[in-house]
């Protein structure tokens, strides 16, 4: 499997389909597989692949919405476009709150389409790089000792150095120091650059007052 953000995987158990999206696909120059059910898909898709999935809701065996249930399961982010034959309100309702990103009915225009494939390739590359910036703030985070890990959490949580002193049953001033440490080993500029790298970690934000 293409491993690239120009990548496009088509599944669908229509042979029609999967040739004329290819052809189409193709010819507007992103890289295409193709894949008869979803059972196919799941045994080549990995956490490693880039792209996004033009997805089929009826199919035989596993249908659209398993199919994406199970990457969803297996922590597998890719962008999913759902295609349907049959103009089913539920079953779009369904996809989208499952994370799908559009919902096309067949038959579809070709704008719309590679409207919907321009979509998905933009919300795979803003995924890639909120990953990286997760995977950078867990290394710099990582670096602080326990006690400025506990600021931290107190700056996350939007406490005044005083009441993190009061908290933590230290001196203010010690605060400031543990404030200022873990400032330079994350290489923040400003209390908006540690929250930003806090919350790519995955630290809580703060809770509406």
């Amino acid at each position: 499997m293409p491993e690239t953000l120009n990548a496009v995987y088509v599944v669908d158990d229509d042979e029609a389909i999967r040739q004329s999206v290819g052809f189409l696909l193709r010819k507007a120059g992103y890289d295409v597989t193709a894949f008869v059910s979803g059972d196919e898909f799941l045994k080549a898709v990995t956490r490693e692949s880039q792209g996004c999935v033009l997805l089929d809701v009826r199919m035989a065996g596993l249908d659209g919405l398993e199919v994406q249930a199970r990457l969803n399961a297996l922590g597998i982010v890719l962008p999913v476009i759902m295609l349907t034959g049959h103009g089913d309100v539920t079953l779009a309702v369904r996809a989208i709150k499952a994370g799908a990103i559009e919902f096309l009915e067949k038959p579809f225009e070709r704008v719309v389409l590679l409207a919907a494939i321009e979509d998905g390739l933009r919300h795979a590359k803003r995924g890639i790089q909120d990953k990286l910036a997760k995977e950078d703030a867990v290394v710099r985070i990582a670096a602080l000792t326990a006690r400025e890990h506990d600021v931290l959490n107190g700056m996350v949580a939007g406490r005044p150095n005083k009441l993190i002193a009061f908290d933590l049953s230290i001196a203010t001033r010690t605060v400031e120091v543990h404030r200022a440490n873990l400032m330079e080993k994350l290489h923040a500029r400003s209390l908006s650059d540690v929250l930003r790298i806090a919350f790519a970690a995955g630290l809580d934000e703060p809770s509406p007052l």
